[in-house]
């Protein structure tokens, strides 16, 4: 290993090109005369400056990386490397291309072991985030693969070096650069005897990228500000009254201009009040007409404020049966129902509250979300179904009259948002109804759970709410951090699954 002084990344120049292709008959000795010529340099410098780079120590050229932008769509997997460089013309490149294509790459065999490929690589990273393409893709060679090709197929063969059975610098130094493979390709590269002529495809997907918009709409924000409200449960002479008091909340979140409003779930059990003199059973089914104008009057505010609100839950009757549900009023006017998939005891027990059968997530102009009532967040599966289908973030109303009963809440949902790499936004009512059955006394703490990594507290809370005060909590998430913790965070919860040993499916 050679001592080096000092190291610049920096564009090649054609006046590079003498002690680029010393650097690259030291680079390749199994293959003396695949060094590129000085007129293949020159036209790849004019076709696309940025993708060519080299890495100089000590004011020497220690390594190279040489890349241009294709449209993938043109190629499929089994392609070779003559066709995607068009015979050396490079014609194949394309500004209007979806990705980076590494044609070489390369460090003297005097610096390696100083990683200094790596950012070679590292660079090639930031250029396809900075010019918006989907990924990188390349033909690895697997220069070792000569030694076993008597005994063990291609496939085997990556199997062992992944398992640490079989040293291979090459192809162990991309894995370990994110990049994954995709596919085995025989006669990829013509007279690359080292490798068989194998080559695998890898490639490295950027999580930043996003679809050019053919059409003038706004994309998906990245920074979304959540509105809770914390509910303080009170007398209430009617609905009218009772809609003021969520409207005065929408009101003071959407001037924080916030994405979403939350409110708890049965924050509108105070108008059970006037049926005190029935069965909590009657008195409940006597609630659930009010639900359709609750819902109605919910999506004229989204509307006017400008925001999407989730409602908490209502009771509803379907077929004669009682459900606890909820909506998604959105701003744009679309109005979707979710479902609570498990009762508690005492709310089938009093009540006669029947379980859902839907869960699902949503689409909203903030991305995919998932709703969970209360109870359904301490059922870890429903959550890992949501996340499968993309979902950023699980917002969860609840109501709990004692602290046991909020903390079986707060924690399951915080393990939710660790465990699904997403973020977990709770809210809650505090306060008494002593004119109401079955209510009694309020505990309640709203709070906004993120994911434990370095990108977000340590302590896996983003915001919380004083205990037991009627207040709202406004608090900023950001999907970029969950695009990055997916790839690159300290452990991988979603990726590291053992899909092959278990799995959760719908019914």
């Amino acid at each position: 290993m050679k001592e080096i002084e000092n190291v610049e990344l920096t564009f090649l120049s054609i006046d590079d090109y003498q002690e680029l292709k010393s650097a690259m008959i030291e680079a390749y000795p199994s293959m003396p005369d695949s060094y590129w010529e000085e007129d293949e340099i020159q036209l790849l410098i004019n076709r696309f400056p940025e993708g060519q780079v080299v890495i100089k120590a000590n004011d020497n050229i220690a390594g190279c990386a040489l890349s241009i932008i294709v449209d993938y769509n043109l190629f499929d997997d089994n392609h070779t490397y003559n066709e995607v460089i068009d015979n050396y013309t490079f014609k194949t490149h394309t500004l209007d291309g979806d990705t980076l294509y590494g044609i070489d790459v390369f460090i003297k065999p005097e610096f390696r072991g100083l990683r200094l490929g790596r950012r070679l690589y590292d660079y090639r990273k930031e250029l396809c985030e900075r010019l918006n393409l989907k990924g990188i893709v390349f033909g690895g060679r697997i220069p070792n693969y000569h030694k076993y090709a008597d005994k063990i197929s291609p496939k085997l063969y990556i199997e062992k070096v992944k398992r640490k059975e079989i040293d291979d610098p090459v192809l162990n130094f991309q894995i370990s650069n994110d990049f994954y493979p995709s596919k085995i390709i025989k006669g990829y590269l013509e007279g690359d005897d080292a490798s068989n002529e194998f080559a695998v495809l890898l490639k490295w997907d950027n999580i930043y990228y996003q679809k050019p918009e053919k059409k003038n709409v706004n994309p998906h924000k990245s920074v979304v500000r959540l509105g809770l409200v914390q509910w303080q449960m009170r007398s209430y002479k009617n609905l009218d009254e009772l809609m003021q008091q969520a409207e005065y909340f929408i009101d003071a979140v959407s001037g924080y201009r916030s994405d979403f409003a939350m409110f708890p779930e049965f924050f509108n059990a105070p108008l059970m009040a006037e049926n005190n003199h029935l069965s909590e059973s009657e008195a409940i089914r006597e609630l659930a007409k009010h639900t359709s104008t609750v819902v109605e009057r919910f999506s004229e505010l989204a509307i006017s404020y400008n925001i999407n609100i989730i409602t908490g839950s209502f009771p509803e009757v379907k077929w004669n049966k009682l459900f606890n549900v909820g909506y998604l009023c959105k701003r744009d006017g679309s109005v979707e129902r979710y479902e609570k998939i498990h009762v508690t005891p005492d709310e089938a027990r009093v009540w006669g509250l029947q379980g859902g059968k839907y869960v699902k997530t949503f689409e909203t102009d903030c991305g995919k979300i998932g709703i969970l009532i209360c109870y359904d967040v301490e059922f870890p599966e429903l959550s890992r179904l949501l996340v499968d289908e993309g979902m950023d973030i699980l917002f969860v109303p609840f109501l709990t009259d004692t602290q046991n009963g909020y903390s079986r809440v707060r924690n399951c949902a915080q393990a939710r948002a660790i465990e699904n790499e997403c973020y977990v936004a709770i809210a809650g009512s505090v306060g008494n109804l002593p004119k109401v059955h079955n209510m009694d006394i309020q505990f309640a703490q709203s709070m906004v759970f993120t994911p434990c990594d370095f990108a977000f507290p340590a302590s896996g809370i983003k915001a919380e709410a004083t205990p037991n005060t009627e207040m709202i909590l406004i608090a900023d998430v950001d999907l970029n951090l969950l695009r990055e913790l997916h790839q690159f965070g300290s452990v991988t919860n979603l990726k590291d699954r053992r899909n092959d040993i278990y799995a959760l499916v719908r019914k």
